[in-house]
């Protein structure tokens, strides 16, 4: 496996993966053996994803050092997310009234306790309100928002803590150089985890195909197909066209992130791919503070592929 790249590697992993779940389709022995080896990749990546945002998030801030020069990147960010993520929808609504994927599919197979949840969530989101949800971003216990994986409120004191580590000038440079060797050593873990990529998207793919069956998806193919030409429509014209603004090509992104894209594909996970593309993004001329910041940031903010699938499936 050595001889070929990562993007390789997880495409032959996927392979038998399918060629696997086939085999043993309904086969609840084979899907008991596989589960576990996707559970252990999905695993380590979320082991390490959270300390590598606060390290990174702590480092940049305290190297910028400049609560204008932060406020104004911030205020690019949240604006830039808002205008694209609402294009999205607009492009999702758009296909779905042109193309109407749903058309023939019998809803009368939905139980009603299959839907109450969402009803549920929707009507706990509109009560909720926008004051409800900005205090929800200001941690009261940093600890428990860590263990629970809370982003938000995680960027949110990582933040305030890398301008505390900048304020205090020579007092704060022990700390700050013990997160760059915290980053470091997250770095390093990253690749080592990645080296199991391949297993954890055999394992997770095969799971997947022997529970539910190549044919699972006929029934909403028409859906499927829809959703996916959408997002290729979004890359290559609305994220072509930001990244010729930005004087970059949206297909030398492509062949920068390969590796990433398919593995977040086959995982159906973009914590995944999070600290490779931090690390890319650098590498590719991008400002540690910039990437340290807008990444994160844009996990919970800028969720574009999602706006566009619930937005056709509504």
């Amino acid at each position: 496996m050595r001889k070929f790249g990562l993007a390789t590697q997880i495409f032959i992993g996927l392979a038998f993966g399918v060629a696997v779940g086939a085999v043993f389709y309904g086969n609840s022995t084979a899907m008991a053996i596989l589960q576990p080896l996707g559970d252990i990749f999905l695993h380590l990546i979320k082991m390490i994803v959270i300390p590598i945002v606060v390290s990174a998030l702590i480092v940049s801030i305290a190297g910028v050092g400049d609560i204008k020069k932060l406020g104004k990147l911030g205020g690019k960010t949240i604006l830039y997310f808002e205008i694209v993520t609402t294009i999205a929808l607009a492009i999702g609504l758009l296909a779905a009234n042109i193309f109407h994927p749903g058309t023939g599919i019998d809803m009368g197979n939905l139980e009603k306790g299959d839907i109450s949840k969402y009803e549920e969530t929707s009507k706990t989101t509109e009560s909720a309100g926008v004051a409800a949800q900005i205090v929800h971003i200001i941690p009261t216990n940093i600890f428990q928002s860590l263990t629970e994986g809370n982003l938000l409120a995680i960027i949110f004191f990582s933040v305030l803590f890398g301008l505390g580590v900048a304020a205090i000038g020579e007092k704060g440079k022990p700390v700050l150089n013990f997160f760059e060797g915290v980053l470091e050593s997250m770095f390093w873990m990253t690749n080592l985890v990645m080296k199991f990529a391949p297993f954890g998207v055999f394992a997770l793919i095969g799971v997947n195909v022997a529970k539910f069956g190549i044919g699972s998806l006929i029934p909403l193919g028409k859906l499927v197909l829809v959703i996916y030409l959408t997002m290729i429509f979004f890359v290559f014209v609305v994220l072509g066209i930001i990244a010729k603004m930005a004087g970059t090509n949206v297909l030398v992104l492509i062949k920068i992130l390969k590796d990433e894209l398919i593995l977040a594909f086959t995982t159906a996970s973009s914590e995944a791919v999070l600290p490779r593309l931090m690390t890319k993004m650098e590498n590719f001329g991008c400002p540690k503070a910039v990437t340290s910041f807008v990444i994160p940031t844009g996990y919970t903010f800028n969720l574009d592929g999602s706006s566009i699938y619930q937005a056709i499936a509504a």
